[in-house]
């Protein structure tokens, strides 16, 4: 009994420390490329600026996608790039980040065709994953919370794209302790993501950034044609609602 209680400490043990040590790798290998602003102005050829979802309330965006959305309309503003992504969970009817995220934009004077949207980035990595694959960009500036960028840029590394992350933290946010602790084990995860190579859940048609974003929009309230849909779309499939 004492044998396998010693054998059980012991893994639990090396579970412990696998899961730091990926954590470590993920943080110090992406840690210099978050940057100041003043350095992102600096940056030529930028294809884009990407902002991740983060949730929305009602009609408008939660405090944390608020701040992303300020931070990139700034980036924007001071001609960082001439695209905007908003990449977030479009999965059902009745969640819809990134028209919220669109809007919010427009509202702030960013121009409709200016401001692409990914209705299937459900997570960052396929957020990442789709921003290479669909949107064909090489270089970008993401923008989201620090603690948030280490595993977003990690990924950007990983899938051969040129990124550079802008934090957005005006404030602190109530859960910040529980959000952070959860994302050690989202580090984890994606790495092995990225190790294996894994297909985001959709795919689809390539879209240009050098054409208008107005390409996806959807008027009907669905999933755009970005998204592969030959037989029935994300909006009657997809049950994912998942906070990037």
């Amino acid at each position: 009994m004492k044998k396998i209680l010693f054998c059980g400490i012991i893994i639990i043990l090396v579970f412990i420390v696998i899961v730091f040590f990926i954590n470590f790798i993920v943080v110090k290998s992406s840690q210099k490329q978050i940057i100041r602003v003043a350095d992102a102005e600096n940056l030529k050829d930028v294809d884009c600026i990407i902002v991740l979802g983060a949730g929305i309330w009602g009609n408008g965006p939660s405090p944390m996608l608020e701040d992303r959305l300020n931070e990139a309309i700034s980036l924007y503003n001071k001609n960082v790039s001439a695209k905007i992504v908003m990449s977030g969970d479009h999965g059902k009817i009745d969640y819809d980040e990134v028209n919220v995220m669109k809007n919010y934009a427009i509202e702030k004077g960013v121009p409709s065709e200016n401001i692409f949207m990914d209705h299937a980035g459900f997570s960052s990595y396929e957020s990442m994953y789709r921003l290479k694959e669909i949107f064909g960009a090489k270089k970008v500036v993401v923008v989201t919370q620090k603690y948030h960028l280490f595993r977003t840029l990690y990924i950007a590394n990983q899938l051969g794209l040129e990124a550079y992350g802008v934090n957005s933290d005006p404030r602190r946010y109530v859960g910040a302790t529980y959000r952070e602790m959860r994302e050690i084990l989202a580090r984890n995860k994606d790495f092995f993501g990225c190790l294996f190579n894994v297909k985001p859940t959709y795919l689809g048609e390539p879209i240009s950034l050098d054409g208008s974003g107005d390409i996806t929009n959807d008027k009907t309230n669905t999933i755009n044609n970005a998204v592969e849909s030959t037989d029935k779309n994300i909006t009657n499939e997809s049950t994912y609602k998942n906070e990037n």
